[in-house]
């Protein structure tokens, strides 16, 4: 297979043997974490009810993970740069699928929340070098257009699949079952990746500091943590703590980043108008969205009573809806332009976030189905064309480097969104009024709730259930009106910040 070190015509790249196979391969690794962040969702009430987790704990396992992915992803990323993306794409698999197996068999929140932060670890290997691997097989534009859409359409293919087998399985067996489906994915991965994927690095990367990996994961783990917890307890000394920690991190890295010879992250990209846009959209967008998608498997089976399978096939319209307009989404932002694109995505997944301020324990399922929808469609045309304006906007030496920030940007704004609309959910649903008699437990989470009220006298438990239910679907409604509110201001952001910027012909 043709070396991707040496320059290569775009006659060349366009010949190139094997790279829709290799293709096919880096999609395995991005379904493998889709599939697994769309079954935690779906196995949360019952982790809840078996590791009996307080509230806090259920948001640390919930956003553990991307704390710690978002503090390696560019870390990870400029390391494969370095000693070659396959290699470390094939180890972090191999790794992935051992902490997933960890995550099957935890005994306690506690070690449910270290398996979690470990497979953080893992994945941070995983996206960075999918997309860093796709810029350097594909260097005809339209042809890495359609590779980066089908990229996207795997991840919502992903979202879908995820809920409808974790559905299956947790009918049938336990709740830990749910992780281990990325075991065979895992396997065929690796074992068809060893021969398939062509090596690629940068040829002269220079050495990896080790003083701005630890500035950046500190950073990182830092600042999201005191968002969290200012969200969740109020702004107090702790908090503050952390968000001066963190950002002193952060600075320090920067300003480090800028005197290195070979930087670990390049801050010049930044400069770059479209790359800045496109990075800071896919971290408004995944905020607005991601607390309210963190909890919506919740509402459906806990507040409408729908089965772990129907309730994984009741999200299917947004998987549907993200992998048709990811497909076409670089040959319309073409034909139009990236800004309307865009913006267009970012303003529908607005207007169907305000339009489930209206859910009420009873809303038919044909309003959510096609706010769903609607949702999955602008995100398919947002996200992948935010991902080629990356990719376009930086050489392919720093590809892993430049996926790594679109990536972080993504986990940042998974944990953010999980911390603050989650925290919002939370808060709301604490202050219920319960009957005389309701054990303390009720008030964590409303799968508490549940547990709780099967313990209680019918008509006590069905007041308490009834309460609980309905302070969840008041949190839910706040936090779909505040993430309407962010992806409409986004959609105004993008629309100016993406001016004039264009993908390649």
């Amino acid at each position: 297979m043709t070396s991707t070190l040496r320059p290569a015509t775009t006659t060349e790249a366009v010949q190139r043997p094997g790279r829709w196979l290799a293709l096919s391969v880096l999609v395995l690794a991005v379904l493998l974490v889709a599939v697994d962040a769309t079954v935690l969702g779906l196995a949360t009430p019952y982790i809840s009810e078996d590791l009996e987790p307080t509230g806090t704990q259920l948001l640390w396992i919930g956003d553990v993970y991307s704390f710690v992915i978002a503090g390696l992803l560019v870390s990870m990323g400029s390391l494969g740069d370095r000693i070659g993306r396959k290699r470390i794409l094939l180890v972090g698999a191999t790794a992935f699928g051992a902490m997933s197996v960890l995550n099957a068999y935890a005994t306690t929140p506690e070690l449910m929340i270290l398996a979690r932060a470990l497979l953080g670890v893992a994945g941070a290997t995983l996206m960075p070098a999918t997309l860093a691997l796709i810029r350097n097989i594909f260097h005809d534009p339209r042809e890495r257009s359609l590779a980066v859409g089908i990229w996207g359409a795997t991840a919502s293919a992903g979202t879908a699949v995820g809920p409808i087998v974790g559905g299956f399985l947790l009918e049938h067996f336990w709740w830990g079952s749910v992780f281990l489906i990325n075991l065979p994915v895992m396997a065929v991965l690796v074992l068809v990746g060893i021969k398939l994927l062509p090596e690629s690095r940068n040829p002269n990367p220079g050495p990896w500091d080790m003083i701005s990996v630890v500035l950046s994961l500190v950073g990182m783990i830092a600042v999201v943590y005191a968002v969290k917890e200012a969200a969740s307890h109020g702004v107090t000394g702790e908090p503050i703590a952390a968000g001066l920690l963190g950002a002193a991190a952060l600075y320090a890295f920067v300003r480090r980043q800028l005197t290195l010879p070979t930087p670990l992250l390049d801050m010049r990209l930044f400069r770059n108008r479209g790359f800045s846009g496109a990075v800071l959209a896919d971290l408004l967008t995944i905020l607005g969205l991601s607390g309210l998608v963190f909890f919506l498997s919740q509402y459906l089976q806990l507040v409408q009573g729908r089965p772990p399978l129907e309730a994984g096939l009741a999200e299917l319209p947004a998987a549907v809806g993200a992998v048709a307009a990811g497909l076409v989404a670089g040959a319309t932002a073409r034909r139009y332009s990236v800004r309307a694109v865009v913006s267009g995505g970012l303003a529908a997944i607005g207007l169907a976030l305000a339009s489930l301020t209206v859910l009420d324990e009873s809303t038919g399922y044909p309003v959510l189905g096609a706010a769903l929808l609607v949702v999955g469609v602008g995100a398919g045309f947002s996200f992948t064309v935010t991902a080629d304006v990356i990719l376009s906007s930086v050489p392919k030496d720093q590809a892993g480097a430049a996926s790594a920030v679109s990536e972080t940007a993504y986990e940042l704004g998974a944990a953010l969104g999980i911390a603050v609309l989650g925290s919002i959910v939370t808060g709301v649903y604490r202050g219920f009024a319960a009957p005389a008699g309701t054990p303390s437990g009720a008030h964590e989470s409303l799968g508490g709730a549940v547990e709780a009220a099967s313990g209680l006298p019918s008509t006590t438990a069905q007041e308490l259930l009834s309460s609980a239910r309905e302070a969840f679907v008041d949190g839910l409604t706040i936090a779909a009106g505040a993430g309407a509110a962010v992806l409409l201001a986004t959609a105004a952001a993008a629309w100016f910040m993406l001016k004039n910027q264009r993908l390649g012909l």
